[in-house]
């Protein structure tokens, strides 16, 4: 199995860690390192819920329950959390953490389709045994619906352009046949500038409805933190920063409108425990694909 890297992972379980003998919710568990790190925080009394969509990484939480009787993994996303978590109390968790980001062993399997840089079936879903491939969607959508993706979840200035050739050479069944696409809509005013990045990121992103499922994942697991529990949420582009920037926002300081008797802002609901961390030059030298993350914790005050 690939090495995975967990990115800020001291930062992380430092921050969310309030109580060693608290129950703790890792919501993305991947390949467990952020989950072992704070394992090592714990006392005997404590108990980790460990939940991920993604087979493999649902399996390497078994084996880590099998060696750490504190751990209890279950599958699942987000927005079915309330259901995985049915039978425990809304204020179970003294701790919830969140990695949104692809897991190295998820990029480095050509079999999964989540890189450009390896030639395999175009996949690119979280969970391979639900939902549509990308492979599937990108031989359907129509022109208008996949430049608004490539616009709003890659952030692609040559939207129209890559989607055109898209369409122009389907059918499209694996990462290279996408590859050649997007390089068939290379811009000629920057011919070195590679969209494929961004191309691959939005498909991922419409493909496992990541940003829905992000607010969601958000919305239950501040609902089930105890009073005193922390949230952290690991980011890795401007969209998912901006997406936990407003909701834990509206969390720590609630806005009135103006036509309600009483003006500005509620009392919050949180505090901000880390408002924005970066990883530092030697994190980012050591692991590139840190570069782009961002680190934001919250503590509920209720």
């Amino acid at each position: 199995m690939p090495q995975h890297m967990p990115v800020l992972r001291d930062d992380m379980v430092n921050a969310v860690m309030t109580d060693p003998d608290g129950t703790y919710l890792d919501a993305t568990f991947g390949r467990g390192g952020h989950a072992r790190a704070l394992l090592r925080l714990l006392s005997s009394k404590a108990s980790l819920v460990a939940i991920d969509r993604d087979p493999e990484a649902y399996q390497a939480a078994i084996d880590l329950s099998r060696e750490d009787s504190r751990v209890h993994p279950k599958r699942g996303i987000f927005s079915e959390l309330s259901s995985v978590l049915s039978g425990m109390p809304r204020d179970a968790f003294s701790g919830v953490m969140m990695d949104v980001g692809v897991s190295s062993p998820q990029l480095d399997d050509p079999e999964r389709g989540f890189s450009f840089m390896r030639s395999g079936p175009l996949d690119m879903r979280m969970d391979p045994d639900s939902g549509e491939s990308a492979a599937s969607w990108l031989n359907r959508v129509e022109l208008p619906d996949l430049v608004k993706v490539l616009r709003t979840l890659g952030d692609e200035k040559n939207a129209r352009a890559i989607a055109i050739s898209i369409i122009k050479k389907r059918p499209l069944h694996t990462t290279t046949e996408l590859v050649t696409a997007i390089n068939g809509a290379r811009s000629k005013r920057d011919p070195r500038k590679h969209s494929a990045t961004r191309v691959f990121q939005a498909v991922r992103m419409h493909i496992n409805d990541e940003l829905s499922e992000l607010t969601r994942g958000i919305d239950a697991g501040f609902q089930h933190l105890a009073d005193g529990g922390r949230i952290g949420i690991l980011t890795f582009h401007s969209i998912e920063h901006a997406v936990v920037r407003k909701k834990f926002r509206d969390l720590v300081s609630p806005f009135v409108p103006r036509r309600l008797p009483v003006r500005g802002t509620s009392p919050g609901r949180a505090t901000y425990v880390v408002k924005a961390k970066h990883p530092d030059s030697s994190e980012a030298n050591i692991n590139p694909r840190s570069r782009s993350a961002l680190l934001q914790v919250i503590e509920r005050i209720e």
